[in-house]
């Protein structure tokens, strides 16, 4: 296939602007004139094994942490604002409340998941447990249950390689004062958790039984246990008698896992827990009820519902920009879905319509949009870009003209053009590629097959 035949979809990228983009980018040094390769934001240096990792990446439009390290996040905007909700989390486990999370927003291309990439490694850096997520047929947002274990699944331990919840666990001092506060929390009435709680982080902290401890992980993950089972192992502790094991209905038992799960992280010496959710636009394509709980949820988990917010818990959601126009108000979904959930005069309905409402109104209203790529941020990213790919390649890539330069062009499609030219010219120094991009249009139609495509539900009870 000839080179200008080819239609090409663009990578994630960033916007590095002259007032984000990091300073080591204009003094980077040229390929070759360092053994210890690519000067990068925070001082250190890109490997080449790392540039190569980072071009392959952008090239594929999926961001890793190669990609970020190599080039910033180049949002300073909304990184300030993540920053000041990591430094108020622990005190809002103290007073046990949760800082509204953010809503960041940006059309297909425009860098929103390398930013959630990038903030993923900043609360790492600050000893946060981070779990990335994306919305799609295998975690629904409409169902908390699956976003909790996808959530679990998911978490990353700064420091640590191994399955979470065990490293979280095992990281547990019993004689200190944040595993006391737990416990005392975990047992009270007004922490609002099932006493399966309390009863497993005794069980946990008692028993010797390496199955019984991973039986217990596995519960705090989501996994049911068998209420015979729970009362065997209390048995065995001579505190039989002790804990109630009632039933927990499936509507309250995602809030207790997200909060225990909190708490829990905070005991084990870590900072806090991030939540990262991308792709919330995949919410469009829900049924009508399935679409207001995913709004309902979406408010809740962004810690704007009374009573039900998770102290401990940093989120952030991205959608994309133009969902509140073409989805909230030219569907209408801001009047209708409240409107016929009322009218059915279900409190279950009710309860929904309100959160669906504040959800809604987050979109409409409290969305951050991502700072679009200016001329003088382009010139020092195709020029870091170039220093990056020339070491990935060891070669010396040449000058490219850096395209037409139109507010309709997205950071995807800047940086795929420019790593396609020089990937070909490495190749057929005498070749003069010509790129054609296509634009993509996010489709918000519903589709019934998507929520049957998930399966299933969570257990009435556990």
């Amino acid at each position: 296939m000839r080179p200008d035949d080819l239609t090409v979809p663009f990578p994630e990228a960033e916007r590095f602007g002259s007032a984000g983009f990091p300073e080591a980018a204009a003094t980077a040094e040229p390929v070759g004139s360092s053994p210890s390769g690519l000067a990068v934001p925070d001082g250190g240096a890109v490997t080449r094994v790392q540039a190569r990792r980072a071009i392959e990446a952008l090239r594929a439009g999926v961001p890793n942490h190669d990609a970020v390290v190599a080039l910033g996040g180049g949002q300073p905007r909304i990184e300030a604002r993540f920053r000041s909700l990591l430094d108020h989390a622990a005190d809002d486990v103290a007073k046990g409340t949760q800082a509204p999370g953010l809503l960041v927003a940006g059309d297909f291309g425009t860098g929103k998941s390398h930013l959630l990439e990038a903030l993923e490694q900043l609360a790492l850096r600050e000893n946060f447990v981070c779990s990335k997520i994306v919305v799609s047929k295998e975690t629904p947002l409409h169902d908390p249950d699956k976003l909790h274990r996808a959530a679990i699944q998911a978490a990353v331990v700064p420091g640590k390689r191994g399955n979470a919840l065990t490293e979280i666990a095992f990281s547990l001092k019993y004689d200190s004062q944040a595993y006391h506060d737990l416990v005392a929390w975990a047992g009270q009435p007004s922490s609002g958790l099932g006493s399966r709680f309390p009863a497993s982080l005794f069980i946990f902290e008692r028993t010797r039984d390496e199955e019984v401890r991973d039986r217990i992980i596995a519960f705090w993950g989501g996994d049911p246990i068998d209420v015979r089972q729970f009362r065997g192992w209390l048995r065995d502790q001579g505190e039989a008698a002790t804990y109630r094991l009632e039933r927990i209905g499936r509507r309250d038992l995602p809030l207790q896992y997200f909060s225990f799960t909190s708490r829990l992280i905070a005991a084990a010496g870590y900072a806090g827990w991030v939540l990262l959710v991308d792709e919330l636009e995949l919410i469009a394509q829900y049924s009508f009820k399935a679409r207001a709980r995913a709004y309902a949820e979406l408010a809740r988990w962004s810690g704007r519902l009374r009573g039900q917010r998770c102290p401990g818990l940093v989120s952030l959601f991205a959608i994309t920009q133009d969902f509140a126009t073409l989805v909230l108000h030219q569907r209408n979904d801001l009047e209708r879905i409240p409107g016929r959930l009322r009218a059915t005069e279900n409190d279950a309905d009710s309860a929904i319509a309100d959160g669906a409402e504040v959800g809604m109104r987050l979109i409409e209203r409290d969305r951050l949009p991502l700072s679009p790529p200016d001329l003088p941020g382009l010139d020092e990213l195709r020029a870091r870009l170039r220093t990056l790919h020339g070491l990935a390649y060891d070669w010396q890539p040449p000058e490219v003209d850096a395209g037409e330069r139109a507010t309709s062009t997205s950071m995807r499609q800047y940086v795929r053009r420019w790593i396609n030219e020089w990937d070909l010219l490495r190749l057929y120094p005498d070749y003069r590629p010509s790129m054609v991009a296509e634009r993509f249009e996010t489709d918000y139609a519903e589709d019934p097959d998507l929520e049957r495509a998930a399966g299933g539900g969570s257990p009435e009870t556990h």
